[in-house]
């Protein structure tokens, strides 16, 4: 089964520290500053750190299907 794997292509060393990227289910955007406090993710913490079960706080989607937005 072929999956989305977000515009950074499921490989999060391609992505920078201060990524900031966009669910693309319900557009919630993940942004280091802030970091997660649904997932009890502290600030400054990149996209590529966050847990393996990390999920997208608004939706329940994938990190994989998540893409990079462009500042």
């Amino acid at each position: 089964m072929n999956t989305f794997e977000g515009s950074f292509l499921g490989d999060t060393s391609r992505l920078p520290p201060g990524a900031r990227l966009e669910c693309k289910i319900c557009w919630h955007v993940y942004d280091p500053a802030e970091g997660d406090p649904v997932w009890q993710v502290p600030p400054g913490t990149a996209f590529a750190d966050l847990p393996p079960h990390w999920r997208c706080p608004n939706c329940d989607g994938a990190r994989e299907q998540f893409m990079v937005l462009d500042d």
